[in-house]
């Protein structure tokens, strides 16, 4: 996509689930990183007992700083500026500006789609929000020994035109993201999503590697300067880990060259732009069975189909 400005010049939302749309918990922690940078608090919290199934989204008991046992339950959670909290009736409104950014965090809800839609877009016009940038991750036949590929795509014709980017031809399942796009284009709120691809074989631990590629793009698209603090270390450390265990078993360590090769032909000056299109689909259309990320198979490191 190139160097490039905030694509809209107003209030900008960036929205990060966890589970299925959060392959190495990549777009639930780049969101988290811009979170940390700005001073936000919570205008909204949705009700989780109408959208959560919580035999599949547990809640979690934690102990808290009195020594108490408490539970903490599956949400989701609207933050923006204090300024903005009058909106919403959580507080008189404070002094200065909103500031120009918002966060939509939480869990993906199990239940309730449309109404949950509903409920976001409400919060959206309540919010005066000009624009929604979404983040997921997605695993995918990509090695982790290459730079992590992410795909900006949206269905605003002019975001297009201004960024350079395409329109998702993409037919298949989808996650609470494609839902909220969705619902974003019917009210004509412009919107891009931001995708990271993290290698399957290793999807059951956090991917920083992933993480810092959605905060290279995401940087471009809300113009602002986020921290990476340990995620440079933790990526460096993640990829030797791999490595590491490639080297102590050789079907692994083929498998990982057979990508490499693959990836390599990708980047190669040659490529088309419609031959790297039609990888970003298959990617996308392993994505059938619901499992976090989109994997198709809950092998750690095989090739799909065996």
């Amino acid at each position: 996509m190139g160097s490039q400005s905030a694509f809209v010049t107003g209030r900008l939302l960036v929205v990060a689930f966890e589970g299925w749309n959060d392959a190495g918990e990549a777009a639930s922690a780049a969101a988290s990183a811009l979170k940390a940078q700005l001073e936000l608090e919570p205008l909204l919290a949705i009700d989780p007992e109408d959208y959560f199934d919580y035999q599949f989204t547990r809640p979690m008991v934690q102990i808290d700083e009195s020594g108490r046992r408490e539970i903490v339950w599956p949400s989701v959670t609207l933050w923006g500026p204090a300024s903005a909290r009058s909106a919403f009736g959580v507080a008189p409104e404070a002094p200065g500006e909103a500031a120009p950014i918002y966060l939509l965090l939480g869990s993906e809800p199990s239940r309730g789609w449309k109404t949950f839609a509903l409920e976001v877009m409400d919060a959206v016009e309540t919010a005066g929000i000009d624009g929604i940038v979404f983040l997921g991750a997605l695993l995918a036949d990509v090695p982790h020994s290459r730079p992590i590929t992410t795909f900006v795509t949206s269905e605003t014709a002019e975001v297009r035109e201004r960024l350079g980017v395409e329109r998702s031809s993409y037919e298949g399942p989808t996650g609470i993201l494609g839902v909220l796009s969705d619902a974003a284009d019917k009210l004509g709120i412009p919107t891009v999503s931001v995708w990271a691809s993290v290698p399957h074989y290793v999807h059951n631990a956090p991917s920083p590697k992933a993480t810092l590629a959605l905060i290279d793009k995401l940087e471009e698209l809300v113009d602002i300067v986020i921290p990476r603090g340990e995620l440079l270390d933790e990526a460096t450390a993640w990829e030797s880990g791999i490595d590491a265990l490639a080297q102590d078993d050789e079907d692994m360590a083929n498998y990982i060259e057979q990508l490499e090769k693959a990836r390599d032909t990708v980047d190669s000056p040659e490529a088309s732009g419609e031959a790297i299109a039609q990888e970003f689909e298959q990617y996308l259309r392993r994505n059938t069975d619901g499992k976090d990320g989109g994997t198709a198979g809950d092998e750690p490191w095989r090739p799909s189909g065996e």
